[in-house]
């Protein structure tokens, strides 16, 4: 232990480096060598060095890592530490504009705070330390982290005073709403964060109040909806249904500055998004729907708007509005039937859509396809508005040529216009649809990818030969079969669907397979062979069945004994969901009113397929007994 320390006082800084790290090494899980390098003295010399200007950032960083391990020591390593005034060297290291050096700090800083002997009061005796802190929250994840443990360790018993200082300020709220975006870890900690007795997210709601300036309103409301989405908060609780709804489309109002309305209106968005009952609340507050078909008309030409140099401001930024109502009306209508109709008859509302896909505002084009994709899951709107208006133009005009994140929403909103019972199916066949989707096929987006395949899906559903034969032909056969390898399983999935949906009506089937058979025979043996999940080889048992049901198309069955044998395999199997699927196979090669059934009765009956049906019989699955009586 001796020799690490004497390698702390070499003259030559490169060896003083290796030294700390050498030291570094030997502590990691070894109390005794901690205990007897505090013994020694390596404290002291390691706090000097990492508060002298002349280190490096490495060896600051080090000694910092160093110190933080010796910490998480016994309790009485703890005490050392702190004799040696550890926290004040620490607290001076977050000033540094090295990140990996602040991280060491704080981490440090963590682990004695989070320690019994460790005095609370010592992180408030600087009243600068809270407010950096603050400032040092989003910085990193781990800045997140180790803040977040060492606020929710000392802010158990604040007094008032302390209260005001560190947490009221709009500063602090902002960095909180920062802390719990998406991070469901850091919202389920600050959700039991006690400041004065009183619970944090409690004293959020308290800044909820009409009576508090708007920005405090705003940021509370962020904070609460952020925890809330981050799962700390339950949507049905009172703080969010009674009070950070309300507050947030009280934001929406025209009484309100833009950017309050914007960001009302975005975090309200973001709030009720996955939540059909805070959507249905939403809709019927203050009148929320109509309330946003002002943000269409703002700032109009009566606009009580005096200040010259804010209606030049709102006029360069009303772009924000539209994008903001877009988006809220997209979280609006993404379940409820009747929130979707209310959107749609507020006034000129498809003609606002339509007019927001072709804005020069990469934004306002993005929140207009995903306000009219929450629209299109309506059936009874693809079949009246969607028509009336002839939505799916400006929508084949977005896909032609637009960034990725607008091409994912439009192409899924296409996936819902090609669905059988759409009217707008046929028009956009007729606008070169097949090109388009089979190039997305080949993007390298995966998201893009399942929705060109799931599109060509829904337009090969109960399609004539012509349209099949289109897709078979734009797609070719190599880019198929390079998707049924696809390593993403919505691609493989839906490529089974398309196929499936391909492979459909008998002389359908018997074109497709007379000029593709040998092809597809090969994938459906390889997905059979491979390590696929039940749902896979579920699909492409279908397939086959598909292919069984054809009247030559079925010869590529009983000439092919491998595939034979694996429906045998699959009749055996545990999952009944592969026996169903692997029994309509059979079902389809031994029906009696068609030719040459007894020659294939015979065969499987050699194979000893039937007696695999006789002891299936037996089965206690209904489900299994009835297809039995069906086959």
């Amino acid at each position: 232990s001796r020799h690490y320390v004497d390698r702390l006082f070499d003259p030559d800084p490169q060896k003083v480096l290796q030294g700390v790290i050498d030291m570094k090494n030997a502590v990691i899980g070894n109390n005794k060598q901690k205990a007897n390098l505090i013994v020694l003295g390596a404290v002291p010399r390691l706090l000097y060095l990492l508060q002298q200007e002349t280190s490096s950032t490495e060896l600051k960083t080090e000694c910092a890592v160093v110190l933080g391990s010796l910490a998480m020591g016994t309790e009485n390593n703890v005490k050392s530490l702190l004799d040696c005034h550890i926290i004040p060297a620490l607290l001076q290291g977050l000033l540094s504009p090295d990140l990996k050096f602040i991280e060491a700090c704080l981490r440090c800083l963590r682990t004695i705070f989070t320690s019994p002997v460790t005095p609370e009061e010592l992180l408030y005796t600087d009243a600068t330390v809270i407010p950096h802190l603050m400032a040092l929250l989003s910085r990193s994840r781990y800045t997140q982290e180790y803040i977040c443990q060492i606020f929710s360790h000392c802010c158990k018993n604040l007094d008032s005073e302390t209260l005001a200082f560190a947490f009221v300020r709009m500063q602090a709220l902002k960095c909180f709403s920062v802390l719990a975006f998406e991070n469901p870890q850091v919202s389920m900690t600050l959700v039991n964060v006690l400041v004065d007795g009183e619970l944090l997210p409690q004293i959020f709601v308290k800044m909820l109040q009409r009576d508090k300036p708007i920005e405090m309103q705003l940021t509370s409301a962020k904070c609460l909806t952020y925890m809330c989405r981050a799962g700390a908060i339950r949507t049905d609780d009172n703080c969010i249904v009674l009070k950070t709804l309300p507050c947030l489309v009280r934001m929406c109002s025209k009484e309100r500055l833009l950017e309050e309305r914007v960001e009302g209106a975005e975090t309200l968005a973001y709030l009720i998004e996955p939540d059909v009952e805070l959507q249905r609340i939403a809709s019927i507050t203050d009148h929320l729907i109509a309330m946003l078909a002002d943000y269409f008309k703002y700032p109009s030409s009566v606009s009580a708007i005096t200040d010259i140099k804010r209606l030049d401001h709102d006029l360069k930024h009303a772009h924000e509005l539209r994008q903001a109502a877009f988006k809220l009306y997209a979280s609006l209508g993404a379940n409820d039937e009747d929130i979707r109709k209310k959107i749609i008859e507020t006034e000129n509302m498809m003609d606002r859509i339509v007019t927001g896909l072709s804005e020069s505002s990469v934004k306002v084009r993005l929140a207009a396809v995903r306000c009219l994709h929450s629209l299109s899951r309506s059936v009874q709107q693809l079949r009246t508005s969607f028509q009336d208006h002839a939505v799916w133009k400006p929508l084949m005009k977005v896909l032609q040529n637009a960034p990725d994140e607008i091409l994912v929403v439009a192409s899924s909103m296409l996936c819902n216009l090609l669905l059988e019972f759409s009217p707008s199916k046929e028009p956009i066949l007729e606008s070169g649809a097949v090109e388009l989707l089979c190039g997305l096929t080949q993007s390298e987006n995966p998201a893009l990818r399942v929705n060109g395949i799931w599109a060509l899906m829904n337009m090969a559903f109960q399609a004539e030969q012509k349209i099949k034969a289109d897709i078979l032909r734009s797609l070719s056969t190599e880019q198929l079969f390079r998707l049924l390898s696809d390593s993403d399983l919505n691609v493989l999935m839906k490529t089974l669907g398309l196929l499936r949906n391909l492979l459909s009506t008998r002389p359908h089937i018997d074109k497709i397979m007379s000029t593709h058979g040998k092809q597809i025979m090969q994938a459906v043996t390889l997905i059979l062979e491979g390590e696929h999940n039940i749902e896979v080889k579920e699909q492409t048992l279908c397939i086959l069945a598909n292919i069984a049901d054809g009247t030559t198309a079925k010869d590529l069955i009983m000439t092919n004994d491998d595939i034979l044998q694996k429906i045998k395999y699959y009749m055996g199997h545990s999952h009944v969901k592969l026996q169903l699927a692997a029994m309509f196979c059979i079902s389809n090669l031994i029906w009696n009113e068609e030719e040459g059934s007894q020659e294939r009765q015979d065969k499987l009956r050699d194979m000893g397929i039937v007696d695999i049906l006789h002891k299936l019989s037996q089965s206690p699955d209904s489900n299994l007994c009835d297809n039995l009586l069906y086959a």
